[in-house]
C-alpha cells in the first residue's frame, strides 16, 4: 500500500468534519476551511474527501438531494433527513434489527453491507409548524 504523504490541509479537512454533526456537502466544507486556508481550492477539498473515504477514514453519501454529504463516523449507522429543513441526523443502528439477515434469503450471493434513510419531518419543524 502507498504511503500518503502529510497534507496540512488534508487534515484540516479531516479535523473540520469530525467537529461537525451536519453530513456536509464538499461545497460547504469548503466554506468553512477557507477561514483557515484561504487560498485552498475547492478541486482540493474534493480530492481529499474522495482520497479520505476511499481510505476509509470517513464516509460518503447521497441522500436524494443530488450532493453528496460526508461523515466522519464511519461505524455502521442509518440518516433520518428532514424534508423540510434538509438537516441529517445521525440514527442509531439497533432501530432496525435483523436487515442484513432478512436480505440474505432473496439475494444470490452474500449482503456485506446496507444503507437506510428514514425521511419525515424533524421536532424542530414540525415545532415551528405548530407555532
Amino acid at each position: 500500500m502507498k504511503t500518503l504523504k502529510y497534507s496540512r490541509q488534508r487534515e484540516s479537512i479531516k479535523t473540520c468534519l469530525m467537529n461537525r454533526t451536519d453530513h456536509p456537502t464538499a461545497d460547504a466544507l469548503y466554506l468553512s476551511i477557507r477561514e483557515e486556508f484561504p487560498n485552498i481550492s475547492l478541486g482540493t477539498v474534493y480530492r481529499n474527501l474522495n482520497l479520505l473515504a476511499e481510505l476509509g477514514e470517513i464516509s460518503r453519501f447521497s441522500c436524494g438531494d443530488g450532493s453528496e454529504h460526508f461523515d466522519y463516523r464511519t461505524e455502521p449507522h442509518y440518516h433520518f433527513i428532514c424534508r423540510t429543513c434538509g438537516r441529517i441526523h445521525d440514527l442509531p443502528l439497533s432501530l432496525v434489527q435483523e436487515t442484513s439477515d432478512l436480505l440474505t434469503e432473496p439475494v444470490l450471493g452474500r449482503v456485506d453491507s446496507h444503507t437506510i434513510f428514514f425521511y419525515g419531518e424533524c421536532e424542530m419543524c414540525q415545532q415551528k409548524k405548530a407555532n
